[in-house]
């Protein structure tokens, strides 16, 4: 349990630290930003809606009009997809992709500052351990045991 409120802890906090780097650098937040780098990093630099969600690191809610807002900016567009009529990719603009370049080094500097560089030499094993929470977690957890439950609630209870 220590350890995972360390980690919400410390995610919590070096978020803020990379917003308030963002915005002091008179750039879009750090939302904005993982929606065009996570384009970015996608094939063909496009995305369908339903696929961005699944691959944000930041919170889903709201990402519909995230993305209405940073389409109405210009930074990214939408493209019909050839495999579904109905469809649309969300790529990025020259616009979005300037945008991500200018904020990549501010970003990257966050990253150092708040994270690796208090990680040091076992940022190896540290991403090891979150790339095996995060798989775990994008596969379905079995239902809860009664045995789970009440240990769970012993913990929160302080039992």
């Amino acid at each position: 349990m220590a350890a995972w409120l360390a980690l919400l802890a410390a995610h919590a906090r070096a978020t803020d630290r990379l917003e308030a780097a963002l915005t002091d650098a008179a750039l879009p937040g750090l939302a904005w930003f993982d929606v065009l780098a996570t384009i970015h990093r996608a094939d063909e630099q496009r995305l369908r809606h339903y696929e961005l969600a699944s691959e944000m690191v930041m919170s889903r809610s709201g990402l519909s009009r995230l993305v209405d807002r940073i389409e109405a900016a210009g930074l990214i567009e939408r493209q019909s997809c050839p495999s579904d009529r109905r469809g649309q990719h969300l790529a990025l603009t020259a616009a979005g992709r300037e945008m991500l370049e200018r904020a990549w080094p501010v970003y990257e500097a966050g990253v150092s500052a708040f994270f690796s560089a208090h990680v040091g030499d076992d940022v190896d094993v540290v991403a090891s351990a979150l790339r095996r929470v995060e798989e775990a977690c994008r596969t379905p957890a079995p239902p809860c045991g009664e045995s789970a439950e009440a240990s769970g609630a012993a913990v929160l209870t302080g039992a």
